[in-house]
């Protein structure tokens, strides 16, 4: 299960590299939306892929690694989701004043002056 994992955030990883080098900006938000969700899920599997394991014990158990789930990837990757749901609605934002303005979503349209 884990080779599957890997194979699907080297595609992610992929597709988002790739959408970032496009002229559209549309697709460039896409790219990186998608590399920010691979880089989550890669974040996420570096604990382990535990299923049916607790990340906290009772105290009435005795704590044991082979038994509980490593909570701190999953902490990181809660707070990656907040900050990349930030970074996407500031870009989402900022593409469209700059659509507004423009009336174009070519980024080579944003190196010409007006004279």
């Amino acid at each position: 299960m884990e080779a599957f994992y890997a194979i699907l955030i080297g595609i992610l990883f992929a597709g988002g590299i790739y959408g970032i080098l496009r002229r559209s900006m549309v697709r460039v938000i896409v790219g990186i939306i998608l590399l920010s969700q691979s880089i989550n899920l890669l974040v996420f599997f570096s604990g382990g892929a535990n299923r049916g394991k607790p990340a906290i014990m009772d105290g009435e158990t005795a704590p044991s690694f082979s038994t509980m789930a490593d909570p701190l990837p999953q902490a990181l990757v809660l707070t990656a989701i907040v900050i990349g749901f930030g970074l996407i609605a500031f870009v989402i934002v900022l593409f469209q004043r700059v659509f507004s303005r423009l009336q174009t979503d070519d980024t080579q349209e944003l190196f010409k002056t007006d004279s």
